[in-house]
């Protein structure tokens, strides 16, 4: 009797895992479902921004929200990717293509990319802080998808910016 209510048991359960397994039904993509997976495309995002004044030499730190103290920067030796410094690409319209991997609480220390690589090491994260030249430089900043996406992407991203199709790309700032 007892393997008669084991193989009842297993019968049942095996149906139950059968049975909920066929009723999922299928739901059509958000735009949200859809936003997500354009930008979880492989590849670093493609951030674009437009600056109070010209910090496109100036090396970038990344602030907390409240802007109290760094969250981020880079070491001396990060300033170099694959032997070409990591400046920000000029686009139309005074907007610039980050190369460094920036967010919306970027700031801009006095050093230059030069000046920063030249340092024999990299100053501690409150020496940092002493030397940003401006904690709230954007005056707007998107993400247009993935960098992977693009085939030419300064003539295609300026295209977005001339046609004034900005609105396709997610907003940060």
């Amino acid at each position: 009797m007892q393997r008669t209510s084991f193989v009842a048991f297993s019968f049942m359960l095996v149906a139950s895992v059968l049975f909920a397994s066929c009723s999922h039904k299928s739901v059509p993509a958000s735009s949200e479902q859809e936003e997500k997976s354009m930008t979880a495309l492989p590849g670093p995002p493609c951030i674009i921004y437009k600056t109070r004044a010209d910090y496109s030499d100036k090396v970038p730190v990344e602030l907390t929200a409240d802007k109290s103290r760094l969250s981020s920067f880079p070491d001396v030796a990060d300033i170099l990717s694959k032997g070409d410094r990591t400046l920000p690409t000029q686009l139309a319209d005074g907007f610039w293509l980050d190369n460094r991997g920036i967010g919306p609480n970027v700031a801009f220390l006095k050093f230059t990319y030069s000046d920063y690589r030249a340092l024999d090491e990299t100053p501690s994260a409150d020496n940092l802080f002493q030397q940003i030249i401006d904690k709230d430089p954007l005056l707007e900043m998107y993400q247009c998808g993935n960098r992977s996406k693009y085939v030419d992407i300064v003539n295609e991203l300026n295209v977005i910016i001339r046609s004034g199709k900005l609105a396709n790309c997610r907003k940060l700032k």
